[in-house]
């Protein structure tokens, strides 16, 4: 089984990018990768919404997705998503095929 998670960021004169950027070059997405179980983390960048930025998170399985989500990454994703005043919507889907 894996997870994929699809999180849209959107926010304002171009604070979805900078978020990203900033996530990229702090080293936490380094970090995430990193992680036991993660199987993709990347940011895309949808043509024709310049305000928002599609993150695409997989996890080999739901306990390896808890894990991350009770990781000290998660204070530093959630400071920078204040920081950038972004708006979060969230899809979830199961590959029960995967892994």
């Amino acid at each position: 089984m894996s997870l994929t998670v699809l999180l849209y960021y959107t926010g304002t004169n171009g604070n979805a990018r900078k978020f990203a950027e900033e996530m990229m070059a702090s080293g936490v997405v380094d970090a995430v990768r990193a992680e036991e179980g993660n199987e993709r983390y990347e940011y895309f960048f949808p043509a024709e919404d310049p305000e928002t930025v599609l993150l695409i998170d997989r996890w080999r399985d739901q306990a390896a997705l808890d894990f991350h989500h009770k990781s000290p990454m998660m204070e530093s994703i959630a400071a920078l998503r204040e920081k950038y005043r972004l708006r979060l919507r969230v899809e979830r889907y199961i590959d029960e095929k995967r892994g």
